[in-house]
Parts: C-alpha cells; sequence; structure tokens
C-alpha cells in the first residue's frame, strides 16, 4: 500500500523510530514501485522541511533529535568513532573536538552536515576491531581509541602530548595487549611511555 499523505509518512516514520534512511528503505517501508513515485516523495518532504538529503541516496528525518555519533555511523559504513571523538567522550583527553573523528577500512571521506565535519580516517582492515556498540552507536573501546590515535601520530598524521591525557580508567593490560596486535615496536614504545609519563605525573 503507497502512503502519500504527509501526515501518515511522518506517523509510520516516528511509530518505527526511523530518523536516518537510504532511498531503498523508503522505498521498501512505503511500499513504492515507481522510481518516478519515490523520488516526487523525497523531493516534496524535502520542500516541505521534513526530510534532509544528507548525501546521495541517503536522508535524515527532521522531526527529531539526532546524536552526532550516530549519524557519522549512517553517513559512511562501515566506520566507528574513534581518535579525538572517542578519547573526548571517555574524558581520556579534555574538549570536544570539532570534527566528529571516524575510522573505516574504506578510503578516507571527510562530509560536511549542517557547518559539522564528519571525517573518516583509513585504517588497515586488520586493524578494525576493537569497537562496541554504546548508546546506539559504533564506538572504540577506551583501550582501542588511545592505540588507534597513537597509531596515527605515527604516521604523522596527529600531534601527540601525553599531558593531554587521562589514563585513570584505562585497563593496563588491555592497552598493551591491543598495542602488541598492531605488530608495531616504535607503537608499543610510545605507548609505554605514555603510561609512565602518567604514572609519574598524576
Amino acid at each position: 500500500m503507497e502512503t502519500s499523505n504527509t501526515t501518515k509518512i511522518i506517523k509510520i516514520l516516528k511509530e518505527n523510530n526511523i530518523f536516518l534512511f537510504s532511498l531503498s528503505d523508503f522505498e521498501r517501508l512505503f511500499d513504492i514501485n515507481n522510481k518516478n513515485t519515490l523520488y516526487k516523495k523525497i523531493q516534496r518532504l524535502e520542500a516541505e522541511g521534513i526530510v534532509q538529503k544528507l548525501k546521495k541516496g541517503y536522508y535524515r528525518f527532521l522531526l527529531a533529535e539526532i546524536n552526532d555519533f550516530i549519524l557519522a555511523n549512517f553517513l559512511y559504513q562501515p566506520s566507528y568513532i574513534s581518535l579525538e571523538s572517542a578519547l573526548s567522550f571517555y574524558g581520556i583527553i579534555t574538549g570536544f573536538p570539532y570534527q566528529i573523528t571516524s575510522l573505516t577500512p574504506k578510503k578516507s571521506k571527510t562530509y560536511f552536515i549542517d557547518n559539522k565535519e564528519f571525517h573518516y580516517s583509513k585504517i588497515n582492515p586488520s586493524f578494525f576491531w576493537g569497537y562496541q556498540k554504546k548508546d546506539e552507536f559504533l564506538i572504540a573501546e577506551k583501550e582501542k581509541a588511545i592505540v588507534d590515535y597513537v597509531y596515527f601520530h605515527l604516521k604523522g598524521l596527529k600531534n601527540f602530548d601525553p599531558s593531554e591525557f587521562n589514563l585513570t580508567e584505562i585497563d593496563k593490560k588491555k592497552l598493551f595487549d591491543y598495542g602488541k596486535r598492531f605488530k608495531n615496536q616504535k607503537l608499543i614504545i610510545k605507548i609505554r611511555k605514555l603510561y609512565d609519563y602518567q604514572r609519574t605525573n598524576s
């Protein structure tokens, strides 16, 4: 059954908690078999300020608040929140970065949505692990976020200041176990120096 009435569309999206969706999601949900009809419905909803186009084929339902991290996961898949965003989320570093930072095994990408920058850094697929689902989004575990950050620092892509880190809630064994999985001696040395600095200056 097709749903043509905007009020009904809003009701169905709310009832199903669908706040982010692709064109194919919308097509299935409202049983639309004609592509021209599908595009016209979406365009009308855009014009009425009901939905927002995020990128080709991906949309946001504007009558609901969306967590930036959930949006980040949706925009570019697969990906998980890490680096500065995860470190800030956990209180490992202070302040909140202007970028929403994620990692992906795909090529690096940046999107600008509502004056916010969503940046995705490419990581070797063999290092794409150590994340968990938290509050409906995927985010690096505390220890993995640190290892990820050190890894990108060693690639010359991140600044590194041990005094900015707070490791009081970090599992030391997990931190070093995760570091060893990268099979990079320089990374292990850097993590050890960071941990020793925190221990002697806390």
